[in-house]
């Protein structure tokens, strides 16, 4: 037998395999989609047992993206009276498993009160009306008047068992001390009027020995006050105790100060953090 014959035979088996593989592949995923991925309807307890309607709603939302806003609920009772009840409401859009009590009012109550529901059927629509999807759920009217009277479980605790709850972020407090670092040791020191070494760089810094010396540009005052607003923060007084009188409430001038250093009374008034002393030059 020719060899190209045989090729062209054990190819065209080989195609056909595939493609009943596939087709069998294809089969079982439909299959297993409508046993565990159908959606799916649980009648829950309303609030109100007389004119509410309560259920849970869960189907595929990453296979079938849609937001589910209206459910009604249709009883058809043609050996009955009335033979016919529709009943609709809307609610929030919701676009993954979910559970909404709705009320239908007195409709309700006919509903509940119709003849013959033994032999009645009972269709309850889950829809999503911008999207065009709709899910239907039919069953004999004595078996939702079973499920629905017989429900236990209530709308909260079918959120609590299936909606998703969101994981609480984690904040890291880092470590904090109120305690500085020690400084490293230097042989620097500040050049400040308060430290002895540096004391004849300050024109109106007062010696170790507590004799002023005054600047050759030191100018006299006519006049010093202090502005309300002082917080006696004793800085003035540290600077010039000659002239300022820091007390409980407010700092004063004493009645007997001298007006000749302008220099201290100047530096008073710049160290003031209120700047609340006030003076005027001769």
């Amino acid at each position: 037998m020719d060899k190209s014959l045989i090729a062209g035979a054990i190819a065209s088996v080989m195609a056909i395999g595939l493609v009943v593989t596939l087709g069998v592949l294809s089969l079982l995923s439909g299959g297993l989609h409508f046993l565990f991925a159908r959606p799916r309807l649980e009648v829950l307890r309303p609030k109100n047992r007389e004119t509410g309607f309560a259920f849970g709603f869960k189907w595929d939302s990453a296979r079938e993206p849609a937001k589910f806003n209206r459910v009604k609920v249709e009883l058809f009772n043609p050996f009955g009276k009335p033979t016919q009840i529709i009943l609709s409401r809307e609610f929030v859009p919701q676009d993954s498993t979910f559970a909404v009590d709705v009320d239908f009012g007195e409709p309700m109550r006919e509903f509940w009160e119709a003849k013959g529901m033994r032999d009645a059927r009972v269709v309850v629509e889950v829809a999503a009306t911008k999207e065009g999807v709709s899910h239907q759920f039919e069953m004999k009217g004595e078996q939702f008047k079973l499920k629905y009277h017989g429900a236990k479980q209530t709308l909260e605790e079918f959120n609590e068992k299936h909606t998703a709850q969101p994981s609480k972020p984690l904040y890291h407090i880092p470590e904090r001390s109120f305690i500085a670092e020690p400084l490293p040791e230097s042989d620097k020191i500040l050049k400040i009027a308060s430290n002895p070494a540096f004391a004849g760089n300050f024109s109106n810094a007062q010696a170790a020995g507590g004799s002023k010396e005054k600047a050759e540009d030191n100018f006299s005052i006519s006049k010093v006050w202090i502005e309300p607003g002082c917080i006696v923060c004793d800085a003035c007084e540290d600077i010039y105790p000659e002239v300022f009188d820091v007390q409980d409430e407010t700092c004063v001038i004493r009645p007997d100060a001298p007006l000749d250093n302008g220099l201290l009374v100047q530096e008073a008034a710049e160290a003031c953090p209120v700047e609340v002393i006030q003076f005027k030059k001769a």
